[in-house]
């Protein structure tokens, strides 16, 4: 008998799906993976697409962006003429997003982040146009964990966050928190090394701590509005005190305050 392929022994296993029709598909993205193969990251050769592609035969269309590091809900359409409908309803604002956010320090219980951003986080901000962007926030759990980052204190704060975003700019609810000053954990680019560190060394888990757990989108049929939750995974989970594994968990009127 033939040995087993490379391939065939290294193959990922199949991506959750939370939601699959004739029209879209929701898969649960895990953190580290692409949605897409691209040049900024051309060592990678494996991505969303691929991986689906793989599974079904075709390739599909992914309708908004979650950065490499990022889990949770990804929206891919499966025709072109959903994903022009989807991506109309993105530029229209017709879709709403939760995310969950593992942040520095203790912020303020709720608030309301409206601050521009230049277009390509990539490059200096100085020169470039500058979008408008807002991003709701409620604080869900606080903690203080007993390592010191900082020589004056003897612990260190940080705090579970649900996130918001009534736009949609790029890197937009990292780039916001780094504004208020309560940096995203794992963030290489807009947060603090120190505490990244600190942090992946004491719950034994390097990650991006961002986790899109909930869209809400017309349906491209007939504009019904569709509702997926993405649980957060194991990591999450295993946070002192626990995230609970059946979404967000936070009512709709929560965030709408103000």
């Amino acid at each position: 008998m033939p040995a087993p392929s490379q391939t065939a022994q290294f193959a990922p296993a199949p991506l959750p799906r939370l939601h699959e029709d004739s029209r879209i598909l929701v898969v649960d993205k895990p953190p580290g993976l692409l949605v897409h193969r691209t040049a900024l990251d051309a060592h990678e050769h494996d991505s969303v697409v691929d991986r689906l592609e793989r599974e079904t035969g075709c390739r599909p269309w992914p309708v908004h962006r979650l950065d490499k590091g990022t889990s949770g809900v990804l929206v891919l359409a499966l025709d072109a003429e959903a994903a022009r409908m989807l991506g109309a309803a993105f530029e229209a604002g017709g879709v709403a997003k939760r995310y969950l956010a593992l942040v520095r320090g203790w912020p303020a219980d709720e608030g309301r982040i409206d601050h521009p951003l230049a277009r390509d986080p990539e490059r200096p901000s100085a020169g470039q146009p500058m979008r408008s962007a807002v991003t709701r926030f409620a604080v869900r759990r606080r903690f203080d964990w007993p390592f010191a980052v900082d020589a004056r204190h003897p612990s260190a704060r940080y705090a579970l966050i649900e996130a918001v975003p009534e736009t949609g700019r790029r890197h937009q609810i990292r780039r916001h928190l780094k504004h208020i000053g309560h940096p995203l954990i794992g963030d290489a680019t807009h947060g603090k090394g120190p505490h990244n560190r600190a942090v992946a060394a004491w719950l034994g888990v390097a990650r991006l701590w961002l986790h899109a757990a909930r869209i809400e989108l017309p349906h491209p049929d007939d504009g019904r509005a569709l509702r997926v939750d993405a649980p957060p995974g194991d990591a999450w989970v295993r946070l002192p005190g626990g995230v609970e594994r059946d979404g967000p968990g936070t009512s709709e009127t929560d965030l709408e305050r103000g």
